[in-house]
């Protein structure tokens, strides 16, 4: 893998490509200053604490990237890794690029051999991918040498964690695990490149990390960079600031909401959906994470509110949300769970007090649109328009750190 990575040439990457690491750095941007304001100046903390703050706050509002097939969230690890390694050496955009391709192509290829829904169940996909995707991007984007990007690959292997228990209690570690992701990616690359060597079996090892979690035989699946595939194109960027498997549901609501008096609500979607922790909860709703992975309350506050936005989980409680939770049926529907995860479907079906009934079914998620990304980006950064044009620059730019500078103007 580290060999691949490094011989890969940005000059070669194709423009779309190129186009999807600018609208997913705007993304994560987006979502950080949206979540708390001026998350960037921390001239005075290291790389790695620096990637720690901005990887959390980019996952603040669950709004992030998502790769379905890793169920990972890549680019909050990342993106705030290579910004806080490049803080330190003078880097061009176009490997800052390729850094990033790289790691969401690592990142995603080795989430799509671990995940399936017995995995999920324990463990936090972003936790596990995180890491690796972070140390491969790190490494490429120092010029670290094979060795050397080999170890740090080992040594994120060993900080590959998350724990899925946090749905059932709306714990806020879910928010921490992009942080601890990130910090340890810089950590790894920042150990290989002082000489610390890690184990070059750390994966595929006896006691690596595909063994260790009763998944050897998948080893055979890890395959990134097949000719003609870039996995960060297989990204797309959430509508709702909520769980992935509450999007599809969340926008066939919407297209149903200006209807009133409604006795009942039946939801359909993929087994992946409905089996993923707190995806499938009725409540009571104690914290704003119980309320954002549930697809009950996440449909139902879309109807009770006529708009999918960050506001329809600050009022927990709201008794109009509260009843039509109590309707709601969900399962899992066939159609949509064999078309998952290339296409994420749902179907939602209201029936109206006078016995009338409306359906609306999609057979994948809409994604946000570049536009609205870049809306969501301008109304949250107040220097908009020196960032967005450094990054819609950036593979023309020849210091990459130049970016933390416009974003400490924040």
């Amino acid at each position: 893998m580290a060999r691949a990575a490094r011989a890969v040439n940005p000059h070669d990457l194709p423009q779309a490509v190129v186009d999807k690491v600018k609208i997913g750095l705007l993304d994560m941007l987006s979502c950080a200053l949206e979540e708390q304001p001026a998350p960037w100046p921390y001239q005075t903390v290291g790389g790695g604490e620096a990637a720690f703050i901005n990887a959390t706050r980019a996952h603040g509002l669950v709004r992030e990237d998502m790769h379905i097939g890793s169920v990972s969230h890549l680019g909050v690890v990342i993106f705030p890794t290579l910004l806080a390694l490049s803080r330190r050496k003078q880097v061009c955009g176009i490997e800052f690029i390729r850094a990033a391709v790289c790691g969401y192509e690592i990142g995603a290829a080795i989430g799509k051999a671990l995940m399936d829904p017995a995995f999920v169940q324990f463990h936090r996909p972003t936790g596990t991918t995180g890491p690796i995707a972070g140390a491969v991007a790190g490494s490429l984007l120092l010029g670290l040498s094979e060795d050397q990007t080999v170890s740090a690959i080992g040594f994120a292997a060993n900080t590959a964690s998350g724990l899925n228990e946090w749905p059932y209690s709306g714990g806020e570690e879910m928010f921490y695990h992009p942080g601890f992701a990130a910090r340890n990616a810089v950590t790894s690359v920042e150990l290989a490149e002082l000489g610390a060597v890690a184990s070059e079996t750390a994966l595929d090892g006896r006691a690596g990390l595909f063994a260790t979690l009763g998944r050897a035989d998948r080893l055979s699946a890890v395959t990134p960079f097949q000719e003609g595939r870039w996995e960060i194109l297989s990204v797309y960027y959430k509508p709702a600031p909520a769980c992935n498997y509450a999007q599809t549901a969340c926008q066939a609501a919407l297209a149903l909401c200006d209807a009133s008096d409604i006795v009942k609500i039946h939801v359909r979607c993929s087994a992946a959906a409905v089996a993923y922790p707190g995806c499938d909860f009725t409540g009571p709703y104690a914290r704003i994470l119980q309320a954002k992975m549930s697809i009950q309350y996440c449909v139902a506050a879309t109807l009770a509110h006529g708009k999918i936005a960050e506001s329809n989980y600050r009022e927990l409680a709201n008794p109009e949300v509260m009843r039509l939770i109590s309707v709601i049926k969900i399962e899992a529907d066939d159609r949509f769970t064999a078309a998952y995860p290339a296409r994420q479907g749902a179907e939602v079906t209201i029936v109206l007090r006078d016995g009338a009934t409306r359906t609306h079914r999609m057979d994948d998620v809409v994604p946000a649109t570049p536009d609205e990304i870049r809306a969501r980006f301008r109304s949250s950064c107040r220097n908009a328009d020196a960032v967005e044009n450094f990054i819609d620059n950036l593979e023309s730019q020849q210091y990459t750190g130049a970016l933390n500078k416009l974003l400490e103007e924040e």
